[in-house]
């Protein structure tokens, strides 16, 4: 599907004024408004009802991702600020292994105002537990965009963890236009996240309160959570004419076996919270098509490349995709399939298992708004038009969107 790449990005631009962006989420979560999409009409309430609109006896995918405290701070002895911004782990290049880390441990980062480092670490003081700590950061290597950064500290007991949630700030999205506030500690994680990892938070999941998710339990609505680490390649603006020119980051994804055999049971049928959920689901069909045409593929193999859904194929159905990964995992006897997915999902895309999608209002000309345009084709015009004339808020503290392709009535 040639055409795919052929999008030109000023398509899927609108009108999006400053004051519409939310700087902040409103007071209590689910009270956000809600705009509903079903089969082509458009309705208005508010988050609570959510439930109305997910049918009882579905499946419901959420991501547990966490956001972590990735921005430091360090100032060289001239005064001048330098701030390091952790994207993924570098040595050991594992996500549940390096938070775990003590004394050292390497990341891919960006680095601002790097041309003030030149050479030599930063370093700076931490106060844990009444004992002093020196934190200090060298750069090791140039990858690409990025620095890789040594971090060492002078404490054998304590944990990267512990020093992220001692020196580290919450990075809150760029269009904010602010600086973190304390609350924001509270505000840019879902009640639901668990799994650290994230520079940026799976938005659309904080709308979600505990009343909500028992009153999905109450109707009988599975939940399901698998985890997409959120990388800082979700802030990237799409700066090529057309999409071929654009590269989508690499982010890691974790699903259990108990969520591949939950889709199974589904017959592959869910609904996505977000749009970290969506590709990270979608991306399991090319994963189980791999492991079908290479039964023999390694776990490091089966990452999806940013064009493959374009030039697959392939007549496996979705159902047996699955089945195939189901498969794979208890042979190779793993509870969990870890991998990274670059996936594009625009307008010429076939979903294989998404039903319907929550979801934030995204910014014009961005890879998350081809995706909804992928899902409910030319009416994503309709439904911004309609949330721009009816005081909807934008963004990552914005309200929320479900989309419902083919009616629920």
């Amino acid at each position: 599907m040639n055409n795919t790449r052929h999008i030109h990005i000023n398509d899927y631009n609108y009108l999006l004024p400053e004051e519409r962006i939310a700087k902040h989420p409103v007071s209590q979560r689910d009270l956000s408004q809600l705009l509903v999409y079903n089969g082509g009409k458009i309705l208005h309430t508010d988050f609570r009802h959510i439930t109305d609109w997910i049918p009882a006896g579905s499946l419901m995918v959420f991501n547990n991702t966490k956001v972590i405290q990735a921005r430091l701070h360090f100032h060289k002895t001239t005064g001048a600020l330098i701030e390091i911004f952790c994207l993924e782990p570098h040595l050991p290049a594992d996500y549940e292994r390096i938070f775990q880390e003590k004394q050292e441990c390497q990341w891919k980062c960006l680095v601002g105002n790097r041309k003030k480092w030149k050479e030599g670490p930063l370093q700076r003081q931490l106060d844990w537990n009444g004992k002093t700590i020196t934190l200090s950061a060298e750069m090791t290597e140039k990858e690409g965009e990025s620095d890789i950064i040594r971090f060492s500290w002078d404490n054998e007991d304590a944990t990267f963890t512990d020093i992220l949630s001692l020196a580290g700030e919450l990075p809150i999205p760029p269009y904010l236009n602010r600086q973190t506030e304390e609350s924001d500690r509270t505000n840019y994680q879902t009640v639901y996240s668990k799994i650290d990892g994230s520079v940026a938070a799976p938005t659309a999941g904080l709308h979600f309160t505990d009343t909500v998710l028992k009153d999905l339990d109450n109707k009988g609505v599975e939940r399901n959570e698998i985890t997409l680490h959120v990388g800082a390649g979700t802030f990237k603006p799409v700066k090529a004419e057309e999409m071929a020119g654009h590269e989508m980051h690499a982010e890691y994804i974790h699903v259990s076996l108990s969520s591949i055999e939950a889709l199974i049971r589904h017959q592959g049928k869910c609904t996505c919270v977000g749009t970290t959920s969506v590709r990270t689901i979608e991306s399991l069909y090319y994963i189980g098509v791999n492991i079908i045409q290479h039964p023999d593929t390694t776990e490091d193999q089966l990452g999806v490349s940013q064009w493959q859904p374009y030039d697959c194929s392939s007549q496996v159905s979705a159902l047996d995709a699955l089945k195939a990964i189901r498969s794979y995992l208890i042979t190779h006897h793993l509870d969990a399939l870890h991998t990274t997915t670059r996936i594009i999902i625009a307008p010429g895309y076939t979903y294989h298992y998404v039903q319907r999608i929550i979801t934030n209002f995204h910014m014009p000309k961005s890879t998350l708004l081809l995706l909804v345009s992928a899902f409910v084709g030319n009416d994503w015009r309709r439904i911004y038009n309609y949330a721009l004339q009816h005081d909807f808020r934008f963004l990552s503290y914005g309200d929320s969107s479900i989309l419902i392709p083919h009616s629920n009535d």
